[in-house]
């Protein structure tokens, strides 16, 4: 970790610790309306006011702006290491990891703020600023989309377009031109109904998705064989993209990367299974949009060293990670680039604060996951 990160870390505790106190007025541990510019990320001169339609204060803008006790990121706007973060993430790369995009006017409202105050770069982008050691500009920001529902195609590609904003689209490839579910969702809506297996044994059915994920990857093919088997209903099915739908999302500048055959926990694969879901999907991905990809995501967000090896064999230049980290504007290991979480419903509070940095710091000192 670096020596600047360190010291914004451990500082965390003596910071965060009087917010409920005396640094805010108003009731205790409630933060008041208002507060300083969007985190990590600064207004540009340069840049013409009439880019992008602004945000206007409106119902919508309120009440996605209002702060709510529940989530951390609406108060640690007003933190008073805010401006020591915002300023550091200047020099950081920010790429937003999103799982499709369930709130289309949300999502723009987020890019605007994106256009008008950070510098949105493209995939190519940041694979030549990689080819040719050359950092890419303060505050650049990325937008990928995990496991590419049809909400990136008819939500997340019109109001891309609409900005001339690019993204990146990693997808699954054996759902690709079928009406299957995701499994985690299959597994749930199955659990709901009455499926049973020997190794699911739990005492909520919040535990179920945990449970199977940590599974080896056999047992948990398994047991959602047997989760099917014993339920009272199938799942309703779920139209995924298209290989046309690839071609036309690379055409309006989202760029396709490779996400696995089948999204299962690399950890929890044995070698030839790794290889065997990296490169089945790069076949795939080859043969429908005619050249190979260059970039992947990690399901489930963990680095794990054999996939590297096998992308790194085969000619991959970009490899993303789900966590929950600001990376550096030239990536030092281009396989292992960091990614934030973010939603297209986070209120406006709480994507400041992702982008700054603080909102993941302050998960991290508190222990909390990032999922």
């Amino acid at each position: 970790m670096p020596q600047s990160q360190t010291t914004s870390v451990r500082t965390l505790p003596s910071a965060f610790g009087p917010l409920g106190q005396s640094c805010l007025p108003g009731a205790p541990g409630r933060a008041r309306p208002g507060g300083p510019p969007v985190g990590g990320i600064r207004t540009d001169p340069a840049r013409p006011r009439g880019a992008g339609p602004a945000l206007r204060p409106g119902p919508a803008a309120a009440e996605q702006d209002a702060p709510h006790p529940g989530r951390p990121g609406d108060w640690l706007r007003f933190a008073p290491v805010q401006p020591l973060f915002r300023a550091r993430a200047a020099q950081r790369l920010a790429v937003l990891a999103y799982h499709g995009v369930t709130d289309p006017r949300s999502f723009g409202a987020q890019l605007d703020r994106l256009r008008r105050l950070a510098v949105p770069v493209s995939l190519e982008a940041v694979q030549r600023a990689v080819a040719e050691r050359r950092p890419l500009p303060p505050r650049s920001v990325l937008i990928t989309f995990d496991d590419a529902d049809r909400s990136v195609l008819t939500h997340a590609l019109p109001e891309l377009t609409a900005r001339g904003i690019p993204a990146a689209a990693f997808v699954i490839s054996e759902l690709i031109g079928t009406d299957r579910p995701f499994w985690w969702h299959e597994a749930a809506f199955l659990a709901r109904h009455g499926g049973r297996a020997r190794s699911l044994c739990t005492d909520h059915p919040s535990q179920l998705l945990p449970r199977l994920k940590s599974l080896p990857d056999p047992d948990r093919r398994r047991s959602l064989q047997e989760l099917r088997v014993s339920a009272d209903r199938r799942p309703p099915g779920q139209d995924q993209l298209t290989p046309e739908d690839l071609l036309a999302l690379r055409d309006g500048r989202v760029a396709i990367g490779n996400h696995t055959q089948g999204h299962p926990c690399l950890g929890r694969c044995d070698d030839a299974t790794v290889r065997d879901e990296i490169t089945g999907a790069h076949e795939a991905l080859t043969r429908w949009l005619g050249e190979p990809p260059v970039a992947f995501a990690y399901p489930d967000g963990g680095h794990d060293p054999r996939a590297e090896a096998v992308l790194d064999e085969l000619g991959y230049r970009l490899g993303f990670l789900s966590d929950h980290r600001l990376g550096p504007r030239l990536p030092g290991h281009p396989l292992q680039i960091s990614r934030l979480q973010v939603d297209s419903t986070t209120s406006a509070r709480r994507f400041d604060t992702i982008l700054s940095g603080l909102e993941p710091a302050y998960r991290r000192w508190r222990g909390q996951s990032v999922a």
